[in-house]
């Protein structure tokens, strides 16, 4: 046999030699590394779950998730023989090309630190921007995912967030539900005022304190308006709007208190009696 193709063989041979061993760490790598990463991941949940708010649990998470497959990729690159200097290089100058193409990305990274660091709102809390109302589920550094009640999924850019309104619905242990009620004018508003209170008494969804509030409202053109106020827990809340519009009907029906709807009348403009309409039966042979 040729020196040659002897030489030229055996070399294949421990090209493939090493074209095996490199596979195998790779392999290895992956193998060992990806259960870590997600083992380290778990770990770190149920460490600082109890220590940390959910939003700061996340952020923890996502760390230790991201550092280890960063981690994985230099080592597999490294495998594959990419030296990291030019790597580094090149990522420096696509960097840059990204930083001047993602002016928005920047903004909306930027008010994602002053939304974790502020804290306006959390995982979980029920939040209204503009028209949507819905629940936290995540607060990344490019926006925040929320959940509607009619179970759709909206994504809201951080920099909206920052530039909107947002109320916190949940922030606080306690909420007052405001009722707007009318009865007519010939009811007696003490009375009206001790049914009421009566009622937000005997609901075990209302809180006595702090204790529920009636506000007159004004005259309006069918009824004596006034705000019924009851605190609850912001859980129970929809549970005593449910309940309390249901209680009030009913006992209002029990007491012989009237809930007026709109009335019209016409006047001629010269006294303030209504202008009287009289009823006129058809003469013979109308049809």
């Amino acid at each position: 046999m040729d020196s040659t193709v002897v030489s030229n063989t055996v070399s294949g041979f421990m090209l493939s030699e090493e074209r095996i061993y490199m596979i195998t760490r790779i392999a290895l790598i992956l193998v060992i590394g990806l259960p870590l990463v997600f083992s380290l991941v778990r770990l770190t949940r149920r460490v600082t779950r109890n220590r940390f708010t959910a939003q700061q649990t996340m952020l923890f998470e996502k760390l230790v998730r991201y550092s280890g497959l960063i981690i994985l990729t230099i080592s597999v690159l490294r495998e594959l023989g990419f030296h990291m200097g030019s790597l580094l290089g090149a990522a420096g100058i696509f960097g840059i090309a990204i930083g001047f193409a993602s002016q928005t990305s920047v903004s909306n990274i930027i008010s994602g630190l002053f939304l974790i660091g502020e804290k306006p709102f959390e995982i979980n809390d029920i939040i209204t921007v503009g028209s949507t109302t819905g629940v936290v589920l995540s607060v990344d550094l490019l926006s925040v995912k929320m959940r509607t009640f009619d179970n759709k999924y909206i994504r809201i850019p951080n920099e909206t967030l920052i530039k909107t309104e947002v109320t916190n619905i949940t922030r606080f242990p306690i909420r007052r539900l405001d009722m707007n009620i009318g009865v007519a004018y010939k009811e007696d508003i003490g009375r009206v005022r001790e049914v009421l209170m009566d009622i937000a008494r005997q609901n075990p969804y209302c809180l006595n304190e702090p204790e529920p509030l009636i506000i007159m409202a004004g005259f309006g053109n069918s009824s004596l308006d006034m705000i019924f106020g009851l605190w609850v827990l912001k859980s129970d809340f929809l549970t005593l709007k449910n309940s309390i519009f249901e209680e009030i009907k009913a006992r209002f029906d029990a007491e012989g208190i009237e809930i007026p709807f709109p009335h019209i009348s016409f006047y001629t403009g010269s006294v303030t009696e209504p202008l009287p309409i009289k009823m006129v039966p058809p003469e013979e042979g109308d049809a």
